[in-house]
């Protein structure tokens, strides 16, 4: 059964894109814990990031770095947060968020699902930069 993050890959559930390329995704989080929180996800299903290979491991980091440049223009912040975890969804996925503090890496300050339109205003924010 396809993961959650590959369904929204191929558009069986909705997803706000800020960046897509031949290997991996990116797309803002519903549950952000800042404006403008990203997923980096490989196209393909691998569940835990030691198990990536070299080339996808190092492509996946350089869209992240990319798209926190970017997020440092785009929200005014002092640091972009990078996260890589897997308990939620069994596939890669890299978190990359603006952040003002460390409290802003608290995951229960997580913000409750997000309408898809305040994500695609913070998806607007970064497109242009990318």
């Amino acid at each position: 059964m396809a993961s959650l993050f590959t369904r929204i890959i191929d558009r069986e559930i909705p997803g706000v894109f800020v960046h897509e390329d031949d290997l991996c995704v990116a797309f803002l989080d519903v549950q952000p814990m800042t404006e403008g929180h990203v997923l980096v996800v490989p196209r393909q299903e691998v569940g835990h990031w030691v198990d990536l290979d070299d080339a996808l491991s190092a492509h996946l980091f350089a869209v992240a770095k990319r798209i926190g440049g970017a997020q440092m223009e785009a929200f005014d912040c002092e640091r972009i947060g990078l996260l890589v975890q897997g308990y939620e969804v069994p596939h890669v996925h890299i978190h990359v968020w603006p952040t003002n503090s460390l409290a802003d890496f608290d995951g229960k300050r997580r913000a409750d699902f997000t309408d898809a339109e305040v994500l695609e205003q913070a998806a607007a924010k970064l497109r242009p930069l990318l």
